[in-house]
C-alpha cells in the first residue's frame, strides 16, 4: 500500500511516500527555520503562509523521489491535530484536495502519535506495547502504547514543555534559534554543577512534569548577572539545564514504563535528540533491563515519514476520513480525529 502523507503542523513543510507504513521510499523536509531566527521563535501567520508556498512543491518531490507515479497512491494522509491551526489547515487541505483528486481514501493523522512511528520506521523490529516519551518544543509526555492507534497519557507537562525551556533560555544566551540544539553543543564542554537548578515534580502525579520553574531560574540567574556586572559561563549554565531536563524526564519515564510493566521505551520528538538525555536514558534502561528504542536524530524532528507510517496503522484501523475532516489546535494522543 502506497501513502503520501503531509506534516505541516509548525514550522517544516513535509511530504513522505510509504509503502505498508515502514518501508519509507521518501522524505522530503523543508524547512522555516532560517526565517523564524529573525523574530526568535515561529511566527503562525508566516509558517502557514510558507506552507502554502511550499506544500506542493515538497508533495511533488516526495512523489518524483518515490519513483512513483500519483495514479499509483492508495491513500493520502496529514497531521489534523495537535499545532499551529493555520499551519495544519494547509496540509490537511492539499491532502484532502489529493484524496478527491486520486479518488483515494484521507487519513488525518494525530501528531503525537507521528512522532511515536518515527520508532517504527527506524526499527523495524519495534512493535507494540511500549512505553513512549514524546518531548518537543510543544509537547512533553509520556504515553502507554498499547497497540497502534490505542494510547494513554500517564503523565504529561504542566507548563511549559522541555523543548520551549530549551529556546527560552538559549534566548537568554544570546543561542541562534531554536536555542536547542545550540544548547545541547554548549553543554558538552560546560560544569553542570557550576549552578544550581530545580528539578520539579507534582505532588500526586509522579509522571506529571513542570518545566516553568527551571526556565525562570535559569533566565533569572543570566539577568541578575547582568545587573551586578557579572559574567555568565555559557557553557556551564547550558549545562546545568540540560542535565536538569534530563533529571526530570528520564527516570519518569523509566518509572512509567516498570508501572505498566512494559519492557521496551522509545523517544522522539525534537528534544529526544539532546545529547545528554540521550545518554542517561540509555544509562538507565540498561541499569533496569528495558530495551530502549531511540530513532536517529533526523526522524526526531517534524518530518513526513513518520506521518506516512502511522497513516498505515490508521488505515488498518478503519480511521479514514473525508472532506469534512477539520484539525484541531489541541487534541489527545487517546482521542480518534475521525469523526470529529
Amino acid at each position: 500500500m502506497l501513502i503520501l502523507a503531509l506534516e505541516s503542523s509548525c514550522d517544516e513543510t513535509a511530504a513522505s511516500v510509504s509503502r505498508d507504513g515502514r518501508e519509507i521510499l521518501s522524505n522530503v523536509v523543508y524547512s522555516q527555520i532560517d526565517m523564524h531566527a529573525l523574530y526568535g521563535g515561529v511566527v503562525p501567520e508566516i509558517a502557514s503562509r510558507k506552507h502554502a508556498e511550499k506544500i506542493t512543491a515538497v508533495a511533488a518531490e516526495a512523489v518524483r523521489q518515490a519513483g512513483i507515479e500519483w495514479s499509483d497512491l492508495d491513500a493520502v494522509a496529514a497531521t489534523c491535530a495537535p499545532g499551529l491551526i493555520g499551519a495544519l489547515l494547509v496540509g490537511a487541505n492539499f491532502a484532502k484536495a489529493c484524496s478527491l483528486m486520486l479518488n483515494v481514501p484521507f487519513i488525518p493523522v494525530h501528531h503525537i502519535r507521528g512522532h511515536i512511528a518515527a520508532g517504527y520506521v527506524a526499527f523495524p523490529q519495534l512493535e507494540p506495547p511500549f512505553t513512549a516519551l514524546v518531548a518537543s518544543g510543544g509537547h512533553t509526555v509520556i504515553i502507554d502504547v498499547e497497540d497502534y492507534t490505542k494510547m494513554t497519557v500517564l503523565g504529561t507537562t504542566r507548563d511549559d514543555a522541555a523543548g520551549e525551556a530549551f529556546d527560552k533560555i538559549g534566548r537568554v544566551l544570546s543561542l541562534p534559534y531554536p536555542g536547542g540544539a545550540a544548547l545541547d553543543k554548549l553543554a558538552q564542554t560546560g560544569n553542570k554543577d557550576r549552578y544550581k537548578l530545580p528539578r520539579a515534580s507534582v505532588n500526586g502525579h509522579p509522571f506529571d512534569f513542570s518545566f516553568s520553574g527551571l526556565k525562570t531560574a535559569a533566565v533569572n540567574l543570566a539577568h541578575n548577572a547582568k545587573q551586578k556586572g557579572e559574567e555568565i559561563d555559557p557553557n556551564d549554565l547550558a549545562a546545568a539545564v540540560a542535565h536538569a531536563v534530563a533529571d526530570s524526564v528520564v527516570p519518569r519515564v523509566v518509572a512509567a514504563a516498570k508501572e505498566m510493566g512494559r519492557k521496551k521505551i522509545t523517544a522522539a520528538g525534537g528534544v529526544a535528540a539532546n545529547s545528554i538525555l540521550r545518554a542517561k536514558l540509555t544509562a538507565l534502561c540498561e541499569k533496569e533491563g528495558i530495551e530502549l528504542y531511540l530513532p536517529p536524530l533526523s526522524l526526531c524532528g517534524d518530518n513526513g515519514a513518520m506521518i506516512a507510517c502511522q497513516a498505515y496503522y490508521e488505515y488498518m484501523a478503519g480511521n479514514t476520513s473525508d472532506s469534512s475532516q477539520n484539525c484541531y489546535a489541541n487534541m489527545a494522543v487517546s482521542d480518534q480525529l475521525c469523526g470529529r
